[in-house]
């Protein structure tokens, strides 16, 4: 599929989702946050749900997560802007707690399945728990399963990493070690995407600003 002819499925998809009420998380938040970047991209990354900053901004990954997930996309010579990023929950669950499976379930059945659908990836980086069990199954553990290679149920290579929310947790040593660990994922991620398209450029002259893309809504 052409990128053009993929970002005019995106926008019709982008304009239901936006008039989604299937479930009670529409009622508590600004608006759904769809997603950003190349639809074209060979990688897919996936995240648990907005926050509060994406819910003001209405794009995925902006905020201090967001914010350090650049970061770690730039020293794997990779920008927001040439690869793609979503979320399995679409709207800010009330208080930013993390969606629990019915609610990740639920969401992601009615949209992220047809993302994906659409931009047809190569490899998808699971960001967190949340991702990591919808693209898996709910037996997996990060901890445990964190850089090991499975298929989605949609047979697409897949890798899971630590959501940079958790990296934001951590202190001392062990932030040092989880940050280690998200860039030798990243590298992993990005490798086997080149492999399935060599010519494929992740990277662009510098990290994109994303709040001068996206007003406050």
């Amino acid at each position: 599929m052409a990128a053009n002819d993929k970002k005019e499925q995106l926008a019709v998809l982008q304009d239901q989702m936006e008039r989604c009420t299937s479930c009670p998380l529409r009622q508590g938040c600004k608006a759904p946050v769809g997603w950003y970047g190349n639809p074209d991209s060979p990688i897919l990354f996936i995240g648990e749900a907005p926050g509060g900053v994406e819910d003001d901004y209405g794009c995925p990954l902006i905020g201090p997560s967001g914010q350090l997930l650049d970061k770690a996309l730039w020293s794997v010579q990779m920008t927001r802007d040439r690869v793609l990023t979503s979320n399995i929950v679409k709207c800010r669950p009330k208080g930013n707690r993390t969606p629990d499976l019915a609610e990740a379930d639920f969401c992601a059945k009615i949209w992220l399945t047809r993302e994906i659908a659409i931009v047809q990836p190569k490899v998808i980086v699971a960001l967190g728990s949340v991702a990591m069990h919808y693209l898996g199954n709910p037996s997996m553990r990060i901890t445990h399963q964190r850089g090991q290679w499975f298929k989605t149920r949609g047979g697409i290579d897949c890798i899971a990493t630590f959501h940079p929310s958790y990296l934001l947790r951590q202190y001392g040593h062990a932030q040092v070690q989880a940050k280690w660990d998200v860039f030798h994922d990243l590298q992993a991620a990005r490798a086997k995407a080149q492999e399935a398209v060599p010519d494929y450029n992740f990277c662009s002259a510098a990290p994109v600003d994303l709040f001068r893309l996206f007003p406050k809504r």
